[in-house]
């Protein structure tokens, strides 16, 4: 039977060195609340309204249920996250003084964004953004 419920997009999982100082960078850096951060310390969640953005170890391994395949996240491709805040400047300068490595300052763009771009701690780029309004 088929149903017209559309999924909610989950969350985002990052693969990091370290679960619980990524956690913790994430909050300080980007403002984000602590969702859990369990007591393994291989896995940890923050709220970011309706999604949660997930972490794990770096070198966490899936098993294919189909075929039993363990699979290494070291092929995984790097990603880019994206935060939208109402002060771009603001969220930049946060990000910085709390351990993000500033890669862009925040410059207007032509599709009408404000935009400034970080590392984190595992090197991965994080944009932050202002909101995009479109026309109505």
């Amino acid at each position: 039977m088929a149903s017209n419920v559309k999924p909610a997009f989950g969350y985002t999982i990052v693969y990091v060195e370290d679960v619980e100082k990524s956690v913790d960078f994430y909050a300080r850096a980007f403002g984000h609340n602590v969702r859990r951060l369990d007591e393994s310390h291989r896995w940890g969640e923050l709220e970011s309204g309706e999604t949660t953005i997930a972490f794990t170890k770096k070198h966490q391994h899936e098993t294919d249920d189909l075929t039993g395949t363990v699979h290494s996240a070291r092929d995984r491709p790097p990603i880019e996250l994206c935060f939208c805040y109402p002060d771009v400047d603001a969220a930049f300068t946060r990000a910085v003084s709390n351990g993000a490595v500033g890669v862009s300052p925040p410059e207007e763009k032509e599709w009408g964004q404000k935009v400034g771009y970080v590392r984190d701690l595992d090197g991965f780029v994080v944009r932050l953004g202002s909101y995009v309004h479109t026309p109505s």
